[in-house]
């Protein structure tokens, strides 16, 4: 018996409900004030009556493996009883061609469809990967025209960006991007402190894991509540991410850089003084994890300075 075997004779048994319970409870239990606005469920989708979901998964060369296997495992998990498909997601991978990339760590992929075969997606994933073409940049933008949801992972928030489909609205990425995406894209609204963020059809997540916590609220917008909390649970997945899009708040205040503890002056990164590159402002030496966060600083140090 395979691991989704077990998992539908658990649900068919009535286990699930078992499991479930207290996580309903809490889930139901009267908001406090401060916790409202995220216990809605905002926007529900409607799912088709019959037949799947399509949910493409946009890669290239360094794609994140956490940011697209991440949500892949969350809409490839839900099961909805008495539907058909009882499996109402159906996931796939995209790129230009269907010539082998290497993502992050060097996991090998042959996608499932190139731009010019691949079915059109109701769901669009946008993991962080390489600098995307011009032939990517007008996939997105033609997907995005009737897909439910377009939504990037971690610092695919650049290569949404570039599409123009952010462009005064609010976006979350990684939070060692803060300052890059900002200035990158001066139209945009970075939102330090967000696990996720939504705007019509857009959507953004902060980095790595939190693409599992936007995938599971896109699947309570589908499904409600109660199928999100089943799919976390068979996941053994214990984040609550998913029911706040404001959980990610450790990362709200800039972390303050000491002799002790150096950090970027650009991205708040740690780093090694003796080896890092610095520059000195105003009789203050500033650190960087890069030569790129350098130039950056050395542009205008005065958007980098705290305090």
């Amino acid at each position: 018996m395979n691991r989704r075997e077990l998992l539908e004779m658990s649900v068919g048994l009535g286990s699930a409900a078992a499991l479930l319970g207290p996580l309903m409870k809490a889930a139901q239990a009267e908001p406090s004030a401060s916790s409202a606005r995220a216990a809605a469920t905002p926007n529900p989708l409607r799912p088709p009556a019959e037949g799947d979901i399509p949910v493409a998964f946009l890669i290239s060369d360094d794609a994140v493996v956490i940011d697209f296997a991440g949500p892949w495992e969350v809409f490839e998990s839900v099961n909805v009883m008495g539907r058909s498909p009882a499996r109402p997601f159906r996931p796939y991978t995209v790129a230009e061609t269907t010539a082998p990339i290497h993502a992050s760590g060097g996991m090998t992929i042959t996608p499932n469809y190139s731009f010019a075969s691949a079915p059109m997606p109701k769901v669009l994933v946008i993991p962080a990967q390489s600098d995307p073409t011009d032939a990517v940049i007008a996939w997105i933008r033609n997907v995005t025209r009737t897909s439910d949801v377009t939504m990037s992972v971690c610092t695919g928030a650049f290569l949404l960006a570039k599409t123009g489909l952010l462009n005064g609205k609010a976006v979350a990425t990684h939070h060692s991007a803060y300052a890059d995406l900002a200035m990158a894209f001066p139209d945009l609204r970075v939102k330090r402190g967000a696990r996720f963020v939504e705007s019509g059809n857009v959507a953004s997540s902060g980095g790595l894991s939190s693409g599992i916590d936007l995938a599971l609220h896109v699947v309570e917008r589908y499904f409600g509540r109660a199928i999100a909390l089943s799919t976390a649970d068979n996941l053994e997945y214990q984040g609550q991410g998913w029911m706040n899009p404001d959980s990610n708040q450790v990362y709200a205040a800039r972390r303050v850089s000491t002799d002790q503890h150096p950090l970027c002056a650009v991205c708040d990164m740690d780093v090694d003084a003796s080896t890092s590159p610095k520059s000195s402002y105003r009789g203050r030496t500033y650190y960087f994890c890069m030569d790129a966060h350098k130039t950056l600083f050395d542009t205008s140090p005065d958007r980098f300075i705290v305090g």
